[in-house]
């Protein structure tokens, strides 16, 4: 008699399946996370020197305001899954010079900027979660949800990365990135995007994790 294999879980369904993840993304549901967390002694010296020069900047306070937010409200049980399945980098050496990404898999999830003194936020979402039908027509982008969900419509912007069911989203300003980050549509459509690529399998930025400003984003 054969024997029927199991197909091995990747990504979150390892921790939570699929009911769990699912009203986790509508907000129904918190989940319990664990206590313990990780480290490497490595990197945490590693990138001490580029947290300590972040931390000059005038825009600190508001970097380190958001990414308790995002990690509160934005990265499911993110304990359990710090660097394996998503990381965040200080000041990572890019052309775009942020401030610090948050990242999963092979995918950017969250970035900040300075904006003269105040800062610019940047999020990945699916384009098919912001157009009227939930079709990938970009020409049917919800225009007026994304004007509602800032503080002034001037402060939002999209653009369209190369990739199926791809939508960027600029948010200029603190009181709009806040703002951006309570309203529950934006809200279900960062968590159901992150899903997506948390469950795609490890983290391929684990090596530039940083984790002070992980500390932050644990509310630790």
């Amino acid at each position: 008699m054969g024997t029927t294999r199991q197909r091995k879980l990747t990504g979150l369904h390892q921790f939570l399946d699929a009911e769990q993840q699912r009203n986790w993304m509508e907000g129904k549901t918190s989940l319990p996370d664990v206590e313990e967390r990780t480290e490497s002694l490595e990197l945490r010296f590693k990138y001490t020197p580029r947290f300590q020069k972040l931390l000059t900047r005038p825009q600190a306070p508001q970097v380190l305001e958001f990414l308790r937010l995002y990690g509160r409200n934005c990265i499911p049980i993110p304990r359990k899954t710090e660097r394996n399945y998503w990381s965040v980098s200080c000041l990572p050496s890019t052309s775009d010079k942020p401030l610090i990404r948050v990242n999963a898999s092979w995918m950017e999830l969250f970035t900040l900027y300075a904006d003269g003194e105040d800062i610019r936020g940047r999020f990945l979402v699916h384009l098919s979660d912001f157009t009227t039908d939930q079709s990938l027509e970009q020409d049917h982008v919800d225009e007026t949800s994304l004007e509602h969900a800032v503080a002034a419509p001037e402060d939002v912007g999209c653009f369209f990365p190369r990739g199926e069911n791809m939508f960027g989203i600029n948010v200029r300003g603190a009181a709009s990135i806040r703002t951006f980050l309570a309203t529950p549509r934006m809200l279900r459509a960062i968590r159901a995007f992150n899903l997506t690529h948390m469950n795609r399998g490890r983290n391929a930025y684990q090596a530039s994790h940083c984790y002070s400003l992980a500390d932050y984003l644990l509310g630790d």
